[in-house]
């Protein structure tokens, strides 16, 4: 699994022109996932994610979590995080998994980070066209990857 995280103010996804989910502080996740992608993957970024210490503390240091700040998160399955883009100039998204092996993972990943940060987490809607909209605060952008554990 791979994850773009960023830190915002406040974030949004509309499909056909309608929002269907809104956050203010927290994490907007765009979240891919691969067909060698398991639970273990979604269970080791749950936790990295939950713990991650990029929100200012009282002295203006990135030093508290999502859960210290009581913030929100809002998840976006996006399989174009898989992309290769060694040959040629048109992406080939075959490392990204199939709806059937992605989505169990989605949700099972947006329950797991809901769970562990207290509060329900809000997401897009998984395999729609849809429309982010984010404000970045920092901007603070990290980069994870479970096959990749650094």
């Amino acid at each position: 699994m791979r994850v773009v995280l960023q830190r915002v103010s406040d974030a949004q996804v509309s499909v056909s022109n309608k929002v269907i989910s809104r956050i203010g502080a927290g994490f907007l996740v765009l979240l891919g996932i691969e067909e060698i992608d398991t639970l273990d993957d979604a269970t080791w970024l749950v936790g990295k994610i939950s713990k991650m210490r990029v929100f200012d503390d009282s002295e203006g240091k990135m030093n508290l979590s999502l859960k210290d700040i009581s913030g929100e998160a809002l998840v976006v399955s996006q399989f174009t995080l898989h992309a290769g883009t060694k040959k040629g100039n048109r992406p080939s998204f075959i490392k990204a998994a199939q709806p059937a092996h992605a989505k169990p993972l989605y949700e099972n990943f947006c329950d797991s980070l809901s769970t562990e940060i207290d509060k329900p987490v809000s997401r897009g809607e998984f395999g729609t066209m849809m429309e982010v909209s984010l404000t970045n605060d920092g901007p603070v952008t990290i980069l994870i990857d479970s096959q990749n554990r650094e």
